[in-house]
């Protein structure tokens, strides 16, 4: 099947096969490694891509349902150099440790931002609570959220 969609801001055109998983094609064959397989059963988040403006699970998501869509991942973020304020925002608040959820947790939560810019406590909690992490606690990666979302310099 051929789909034309929209990577990380740029339009492409690919021939794939259509009910193989998203995680599978954008790992394997566009080489976009910051999206993590941890349980491939859409629960634990570390898989979490963009699609048309929502936070979804590419381990659940079969390539062709992105077709005439819009996909980000984390590559996509970061923009000529310089980290969205989000990822600057995750390491000021020491809101990154091992870094296995953390695109995922970045994602779920730009996908909030991009709908709601100045989210409440549970409204950042309810957004994030697709994902696990099992290093940092989730204060630190709640107030990275709260940073983004007022447009602060500098952690808590």
């Amino acid at each position: 099947m051929k789909i034309t969609y929209t990577l990380n801001g740029a339009a492409r055109t690919d021939e794939v096969r259509p009910e193989r998983r998203l995680i599978d094609y954008l790992r394997e064959d566009l080489h976009l490694t910051g999206v993590k397989e941890g349980c491939s059963e859409g629960e634990c988040g570390a898989c979490t891509v963009i699609l048309n403006g929502k936070a979804v699970h590419s381990c659940l998501t079969l390539v062709g349902q992105i077709d005439g869509g819009e996909l980000i991942t984390i590559e996509g973020l970061e923009q000529g150099g310089k980290l969205d304020p989000l990822q600057q925002a995750f390491i000021d608040n020491s809101a990154v440790q091992c870094g296995f959820c953390t695109p995922g947790m970045i994602l779920s939560a730009k996908a909030l931002l991009m709908h709601n810019p100045h989210p409440t406590e549970e409204e950042i909690r309810r957004a994030i609570a697709g994902n696990i992490c099992r290093c940092t606690g989730y204060a630190e990666i709640r107030a990275a959220i709260r940073q983004a979302a007022e447009g602060e310099e500098g952690g808590t």
